[in-house]
């Protein structure tokens, strides 16, 4: 005998809707949908907020287009679905920013909070006080957790006899970090005259007449530095080129924190300085029984 009223009503999902039950389905550009109450049937434009609400806007084949309220009430090849919007580029927004949080400017991982260190016996010698500021900037972190102090020479004429006076050992190693160091130059021979004074010191230097110009030209809208005829004061020059007041000493002090705000970390600085800079760090942190 055949079973008059069928399978078992129970055994199934009898509340389901005809089409099925809708599934969510993001808002991408180009998803073709139709709005179930007026049969509108386009792709997906755009998604904006608009009257405290997500709005979904859709451009028929004729190119009209129309909003809808984001969210059920959509097919997509017949099927229902619930339009949802597309976090996923504010998601990997969120994660770059975490990122970014994990790490110092100069690139390295940021260590986890602990008191602060009592300064080393050694130390990081720049020229001048916008080389030190920079310096603090991108790798300031990394040097507060080793315990190194950044230290202005204000010039580098008596380098020997500042060395000397320093009287470096192993477990007070000194990394100096000296402006246009290239062949020929008057830093170059006074860097020769100080070198093998100790084999616990490190000079290194960069190519650049001032350290201005190791933060890329880019970052101030350039292609490249202007270039400065001798004789005129270099720093003054560079102001005047970018139409920045440079009369006095406060204009030049001015145009350097406009310049050095443009440094964001590492990537917004030329590789020369990079190089130096870092491996004079790894200079003087080696530890001593190394």
């Amino acid at each position: 005998m055949s079973d008059r009223y069928g399978t078992d009503v129970l055994a199934t999902d009898w509340r389901a809707p005809r089409r099925g039950r809708a599934r969510e389905l993001v808002a991408e550009a180009g998803l073709v949908v139709e709005d179930v109450q007026t049969g509108w049937c386009g792709a997906v434009v755009a998604v904006e907020k608009a009257g405290g609400m997500q709005v979904v806007h859709l451009e028929d084949r004729r190119g009209r287009r129309k909003g809808f309220p984001l969210g059920p009430g959509f097919l997509v090849d017949g099927a229902p679905v619930v339009l949802v919007p597309d976090t996923r580029e504010r998601a990997a927004q969120v994660a770059a920013a975490a990122s970014a949080a994990a790490r110092t400017a100069s690139g390295s991982v940021r260590a986890q909070a602990a008191p602060a260190r009592v300064a080393s016996g050694s130390r990081i010698w720049v020229e001048g006080k916008h080389d030190a500021e920079l310096v603090e900037k991108v790798w300031g972190d990394d040097l507060r957790g080793e315990g190194v102090v950044v230290e202005m020479l204000n010039g580098i004429d008596d380098l020997a006899g500042e060395i000397r006076g320093f009287g470096p050992h192993r477990d007070a190693r000194l990394g100096i970090l000296v402006d246009h160091l290239v062949p020929g130059t008057k830093e170059s021979r006074i860097v020769q005259g100080a070198a093998g004074l100790s084999p616990h010191v490190r000079i290194l230097g960069h190519p650049y007449v001032d350290v201005w110009q190791s933060v890329k030209p880019a970052r101030l809208g350039l292609t490249a530095w202007p270039v400065i005829e001798r004789g005129r004061s270099w720093k003054h020059g560079i102001l005047a080129e970018l139409g920045w007041p440079h009369s006095t000493q406060t204009d030049v002090a001015l145009g350097w924190k406009k310049i050095l705000s443009t440094v964001r970390s590492y990537s917004d600085l030329e590789p020369t300085l990079l190089a130096s800079v870092e491996e004079l760090i790894d200079f003087v942190t080696v530890p001593p029984e190394e």
